[in-house]
């Protein structure tokens, strides 16, 4: 194989890359912007390499005029790079204005060169006919150098300005520069009178291939996959020229003297044109190969990503389970029913079910072993779709959940403050009213003693759940404690007995603990005070690693539906009371790291027990 030969074919294959590759650039351009400047700049290297062509076919006219467009090329590399580097969607206002001027210019220079003949044909090492400069060629040359210096000065603030993939797609770019400055340097042998073979200029197809590789790879990911496969099918080609020449090796030693008798480089070109058409009819093979598999099955990225993006807009379990069973509905032309956790449908013959295990989620196809593979692979593909979006569901649902707690507990807060601030305003107007009604009859004025001390207690109690509670422990002698309360309570008949030991002491604070009893002293005394024979008892039992002091009452039950709510603030409200009473006496005992319950199975209609544990063993739960 002569070296034109070889020349021919190297122009040749890079031409046709470069025209393939200008096709699909240009399509990418609807998503990247930069894209149809390279393309521009593919679409002149396929006619350069052309014009070189042309030249060894004897087409010299034609063949000069190509080579002679060279400015061309930087010209859209430099307008690429404008665009690339452009940290903005639009190229900046100067360069925008400066680029239709360029592009004159590199015409006038182009146009000058042919009629100013600046090329023609010389003899030189391995061919009849190549291309020179001369004359007015050479500043065709000067100023296409110059371009390209410009292009890579734009490259090289790019990559002052930038990070990341754009950065990384910029050094790719001056690799591949420097890879094809030192690929066309031959280009210019006969130019300057050497009479060498332009070696360099075989390896083109490579230069164009890494160039677009570079700018596109970390920018368009469909590159990428399009990488994976032709090193795919290179890597094959290399693995079949290199069994076809072991082959060849071996046909005489096994008697096949006429396949022997074949030159290898047609056993090589007869391989590599087998290998081309595998992979051509790979496609449709592919294709019927599913249809015959998965009959009914049409799967495609446009329907993915239309389920992907409906689904995506549920925010609740029943509207994903009803959308999930409609768009699956819709594909297969008959009724699936879809169960979430949380949300599920009427019966159908297919079923699709997420649900979520330790291990996390998992789906369940039901009733689908009847079906067509096409259709159990279109049921398999949407559950594992669905049970995507199952997940990205459940976790918006727990942080809506939690930013509404917090907001919750925001307004709970705002509110105990601003009921802090009124209970304190409250208590001017009140002492007003006290003193106005110093000179009234001694019937009114006790009446409104009355009521201001209710208001009072009111206050007090609100202060008591809204503020916040700041414990001064000690050790509380808790016998006298209770003589304490309890000589300041108004009996009125009702019973009360006190069996608590003399030396029981609790670490607590005395002002809370006695607020505590007067408390529930109080909804007692409320309860039992009207009926005959009541009582009260105040006792206490000592364990171990706790302390339990119980009030006991004989007043009627508190019926069953008020028991779940009985420590919540308004629940449990008696005539006259605030509603807070119980929840101050809850808040009170929590802040102490104790706990206070509702028991009627301790021989008492109503019992009430307060557990205090041990500080030195630690707190226990019960």
């Amino acid at each position: 194989m002569s070296l034109t030969l070889v020349f021919e074919i190297s122009m040749m294959l890079t031409s046709g890359c470069a025209v393939l590759l200008a096709g699909w650039l240009l399509l990418q351009g609807q998503r990247q912007r930069a894209m149809p400047a390279l393309a521009g700049f593919a679409a002149m290297m396929a006619l350069w390499c052309a014009g070189h062509i042309a030249i060894v076919q004897h087409w010299h006219s034609v063949g000069v005029v190509l080579v002679l467009a060279n400015p061309l090329m930087p010209m859209f590399f430099l307008h690429f790079a404008l665009q690339f580097v452009s940290p903005t969607a639009e190229i900046r206002p100067r360069w925008r204005r400066l680029l239709p001027a360029l592009y004159g210019i590199s015409l006038l220079v182009i146009v000058t060169s042919w009629f100013g003949a600046g090329g023609a044909i010389t003899a030189t090492a391995g061919f009849d006919a190549f291309f020179i400069f001369a004359g007015i060629g050479w500043l065709n040359l000067f100023y296409t150098v110059l371009l390209g210096v410009a292009a890579h000065a734009v490259l090289w603030h790019g990559w002052r300005i930038h990070s990341g993939n754009k950065r990384r797609s910029i050094v790719a770019m001056f690799l591949a520069g420097g890879w094809g400055l030192l690929l066309a340097t031959s280009f210019v042998f006969p130019s300057l009178g050497l009479n060498w073979y332009p070696y360099p200029m075989l390896l083109l197809p490579s230069y164009l291939l890494f160039l677009v590789y570079g700018v596109v790879r970390y920018q368009v990911l469909a590159i990428n996959a399009f990488a994976n496969k032709a090193l795919l099918w290179l890597g094959m080609l290399l693995l079949v020229l290199a069994l076809m020449a072991l082959v060849s090796a071996l046909l005489g030693q096994l008697g096949m003297q006429a396949l022997a008798a074949v030159p290898a480089s047609q056993l090589w070109l007869y391989s590599a044109l087998l290998l081309l058409l595998s992979a051509a009819c790979y496609r449709p093979i592919a294709a019927l190969a599913r249809r015959l598999i998965y009959p009914g099955g049409q799967l495609s990225e446009p329907l993915l990503a239309h389920w992907r993006s409906q689904l995506q807009q549920c925010d609740s379990w029943q509207a994903l389970a009803e959308l999930a069973a409609a768009l699956l509905s819709a594909q297969l032309r008959q009724k699936v029913t879809v169960r979430l956790p949380e949300a599920g449908q009427q019966g159908s013959d297919l079923h699709i079910q997420c649900l979520r295990t330790e291990q996390g989620w998992l789906y369940q196809l039901t009733g689908w072993d009847d079906v067509t593979p096409g259709y159990r692979l279109q049921g398999e593909v949407f559950a594992a779709l669905l049970l995507s979006n199952c997940r990205i569901l459940e976790q918006s649902l727990k942080l809506a959940e939690a930013e509404r707690k917090r907001l919750d507990q925001q307004h709970l807060v705002e509110l105990g403050a601003l009921s802090a601030a009124m209970a304190h305003e409250l208590r001017n107007p009140l002492n007003i009213i006290s003193m106005a009604a110093a000179t009234t009859l001694p019937d009114t004025r006790q009446h409104i003693q009355q009521q201001l001390k209710r208001a009072d207690r009111l206050i007090a109690d609100l202060l008591s759940y809204a503020g916040q509670l700041q414990l001064q422990c000690s050790l509380v002698p808790v016998k006298a404690m209770l003589q304490s309360v309890m000589s300041q309570q108004d009996w009125q008949g009702v019973e009360c007995q006190l069996d608590v030991p003399d030396e029981l002491l609790l670490w607590a604070d005395s002002y809370r603990l006695q607020q505590v009893f007067v408390n529930l002293l109080d909804n007692a005394l409320a309860f039992c005070r009207n009926q005959s024979d009541a009582k009260i008892k105040l006792c206490a039992k000592v364990g171990q690693n706790k302390v339990q002091l119980f009030v006991h009452n004989n007043g009627p039950a508190i019926p069953t539906a008020q028991l779940p709510g009985l420590f919540q603030p308004f629940v449990s409200k008696r005539a006259g009371g605030s509603g807070l009473g119980l929840a101050i006496v809850r808040r009170i005992m929590q802040a102490h790291g104790a706990k206070v319950q509702h028991r009627s199975d301790l021989g008492w209609p109503v019992s009430f027990v307060l557990q205090f544990f041990n500080q030195q063993q630690g707190t226990e739960n019960e």
